[in-house]
């Protein structure tokens, strides 16, 4: 079992927020335990010499090997947090994104691999799935951000 812990430098990074309705596209944040503590938007880190839009790009076609289309302005958002005591910070930048496969806003689970190998799941939520469930979602502000979410 790969025991994932945050870089304790500076992570400059970007999720697209794809939306089916009133539900976020989001992948399950897991413990050491294998629990799901929370969910997160997909994305990743910004490479050297890379623009937020490249890096979005890449990372859709790395994980769900489809395309995107950006629909919405840049936010940025600084999340400081812990991790079985160790400490992570980062800078994210989010935008709406329209998904070019369709047949992903059809399907409730979908299954991809890290660009490590690493095994993992993404699911439509509406807020109160994941208030009902006591699951956060990360980056810490996201769900401030999204003041328009409503089931």
């Amino acid at each position: 079992m790969t025991v994932w812990r945050p870089s304790q430098q500076i992570r400059v990074k970007v999720i697209g927020l794809a939306w089916r309705k009133d539900q976020l596209l989001a992948a399950e944040v897991e413990d050491d335990s294998s629990r799901i503590k929370g969910v997160r938007p997909l994305g990743g880190a910004i490479e050297f010499g890379e623009s937020r839009e490249e890096a979005l790009q890449r990372e859709f076609q790395e994980e769900l090997e489809t395309d995107i289309r950006i629909v919405g302005p840049w936010h940025l958002l600084e999340n400081i947090y812990e991790h079985h005591g160790a400490t992570g910070h980062e800078y994210i930048f989010a935008a709406d994104i329209e998904l070019a496969d369709a047949s992903l806003y059809e399907r409730d689970e979908i299954h991809y691999s890290e660009l490590d190998e690493t095994a993992a799941t993404a699911r439509w939520f509406g807020r109160d799935r994941l208030r009902d469930a006591g699951i956060d979602l990360y980056p810490t502000g996201l769900d401030r951000l999204l003041s328009r979410w409503r089931d």
